[in-house]
């Protein structure tokens, strides 16, 4: 019942709504931030590398 009434009471007006709206697991991917940080800046390196080599 403790769950049950967690979850439908109102949340406060201070951060403390936020940090118990946040404790909650949601469902889905779980990428690693340093893959989501690398792989762009790895897409840009590999970009100027092929405008540098094979641009005439």
């Amino acid at each position: 019942m403790s769950s049950n009434k967690k979850k439908s009471a109102p949340l406060p007006a201070s951060s403390g709504g936020l940090m118990r709206f946040f404790e909650d697991e949601t469902k889905g991917f779980k990428i690693d931030p340093k893959i989501v940080v690398s792989v762009p800046i790895g897409l840009i390196v590999v970009s100027w590398a092929i405008d540098l080599f094979l641009a005439s």
